[in-house]
């Protein structure tokens, strides 16, 4: 037998997007000379992923089952997506939070094959060459992160490329967009985590991070070479510090059809829980007050389709920003806090109206006085601080709130608020409690974005899209929190994410065509031409 032909069984088993593994049928294997490769047993994708889920029930821990999972995805895309899809309670843990927190801590340590993109700062000449190459003609969603904010685990480099990974993952699982049309992307610019660049197994440039100008237009060369790669390609900004977060959301969002997922998705699944939250209280949104920890990138973010949603129910400006008070590492911000960041000011109140309150040791206003003074309905913690709800803040906001509402969202589980047990235990069943990171406390929801990306990603592609819109986001939250869950929890169940992200495209897809930037017309966005467009995991 020719060497070519041996060579292209081997390409095809190669390739995670055609192997099929033992599921080649007798023909196939007579067609694509396989016979021998491949044990000669014929299965099925179902046997396929009895095999799988048997190797994961023998596993010790988390952390390995995702190491498991991450190369079952790059030898066999489909039974990867089948398996995930089959059991998305079980499965969407580890392929993203909270085990993705270790995995990219150490990804250097489980690197094996490629997947996605490196665009590193030596390699700035490189990018158009690299993006150019043929396999990539079919992307339609791209995550890219600099992997200087991962989670609440800070810098960690080019171990990053776990969140794009991940997040890409699940726009498959939940909207359905082909594993061919997805690409992660890593800007590797550096680290300035000591620990990795001195780690000898470090994967990334061991170099200090690349800021400044020389940062700013290393970005905007990748950007024109993303437009002119894929004109109208979806991208996805995460896990970048606050301050990179909002700079690069304004000045590319309208240039390139893009959103950040932890400023404006961590925001719609905030607002959308919330929603869903306040009206098993029986009160409205304009009737809470709410007390937001942590003002970074996430929580500036949800502070800001707040102040939307309580516009939306009547209230001005002023009077919307007054039923948030945001407190972060220095204290309550204050129009004369030194060293706002824009965002930051848009939430600052007038110290004039705080003389004679209560501060701590430092001489700030800190989260336990805040608490005391504005008695919160709602609290929501961004911060990546763990256990700086404490049991005496929540019996403060407790003794003034029938059902208090209490959202630790920071991830992974380590950089929780708090536990959810407690804050049941210390409001004696009370309060109304969600999570970033899934507990498995009873009654308790996952306040998870995968709830909003893919449905926003698939909704905006759908329409064609020129812009992602707060308005989009707006309406995606609010179409979250009128979908509710059973009993205690406020959101529907994780098994439900693909009807989810159906529904939310469905809503976004109109959006876009009330605030006229889609480019496809509202008749051919309905649920049923939507639907058409997401995959499902098969073998052909």
């Amino acid at each position: 037998m020719p060497p070519a032909v041996h060579a292209a069984a081997r390409a095809l088993l190669s390739d995670p997007l055609t192997n099929k593994g033992t599921a080649f049928t007798e023909g196939e294997r007579d067609r694509l000379n396989l016979h021998g490769p491949l044990p000669p047993h014929v299965g099925t994708l179902d046997s396929q992923i009895a095999r799988r889920r048997r190797v994961l029930d023998g596993m010790a821990d988390d952390f390995h089952r995702y190491a498991f999972l991450r190369e079952l995805q790059d030898s066999n895309e489909v039974l990867f997506h089948a398996l995930v899809h089959a059991d998305l309670p079980r499965m969407l843990p580890l392929v993203y939070t909270p085990t993705v927190g270790a995995g990219c801590e150490r990804f250097s340590e489980i690197w094996r094959k490629p997947r996605g993109l490196f665009l590193s700062y030596p390699n700035r000449e490189r990018i158009d060459d690299i993006l150019s190459d043929p396999a990539l003609d079919r992307v339609k969603v791209i995550v890219v992160s600099d992997g200087e904010r991962i989670l609440g685990l800070g810098d960690q480099g080019a171990g990053g490329m776990g969140i794009p990974i991940g997040k890409l993952a699940l726009y498959t699982a939940c909207a359905g967009i082909h594993p061919a049309e997805v690409l992660p992307i890593l800007l590797d610019v550096g680290t300035d985590n000591a620990g990795l660049r001195d780690d000898p197994l470090y994967v990334g440039w061991r170099n200090p991070r690349v800021r400044g100008q020389d940062y700013a237009d290393f970005v905007e060369r990748f950007v024109a070479a993303v437009a002119a790669r894929w004109p109208n390609v979806l991208l996805q900004w995460e896990d970048f510090a606050g301050h990179n977060a909002h700079d690069l959301l304004g000045r590319y969002r309208d240039r390139l059809l893009s959103f950040n997922d932890d400023i404006q998705g961590t925001a719609a699944t905030a607002v959308g829980t919330l929603l869903s939250a306040i009206a098993r209280t029986g009160a409205s949104l304009a009737d809470q007050r709410i007390v937001l920890f942590g003002a970074g990138a996430a929580g500036s973010g949800v502070a800001e389709l707040l102040v939307r949603a309580l516009r939306a129910e009547g209230l001005d400006e002023a009077a919307a920003r007054a039923r948030i008070w945001a407190v972060d590492r220095d204290g309550l911000i204050l129009s004369d806090t030194a060293k706002l960041t824009p965002s930051q000011a848009r939430l600052a109140h007038d110290p004039a109206g705080v003389t004679g309150w209560a501060r701590d040791a430092d001489g700030a206003i800190g989260l336990a006085e805040t608490v005391a003074a504005v008695k919160p309905t709602v609290l929501i913690g961004a911060s990546g601080q763990p256990g700086t709800f404490t049991e005496a803040v929540i019996r403060t906001m407790a003794a003034g709130c029938a059902r208090p509402v209490v959202f630790p969202l920071s991830n992974p589980v380590s950089r929780a608020e708090a536990h959810p047990a407690d804050l049941l235990a210390w409001t004696g069943g009370r309060a109304i409690v969600g999570t970033g990171s899934p507990f498995g406390v009873a009654g308790v929801t996952q306040v998870n974005n995968v709830y909003i990306f893919p449905g926003v990603g698939l909704g905006a592609i759908a329409a064609g899209a020129r812009t992602v819109t707060d308005g989009m986001f707006m309406a995606a939250a609010r179409a979250l929190g009128a979908m509710g869950g059973a009993g205690e929890t406020l959101l529907p169940p994780i098994a439900q994410l693909r009807a989810v992200a159906l529904r939310i495209a469905v809503v976004v897809a109109a959006a876009a065509v009330a605030e006229g930037v889609a480019t496809v017309a509202a008749d051919e966005l309905t649920a049923d031409r939507i639907a058409t467009l997401m995959w499902t995991a098969a073998y052909a």
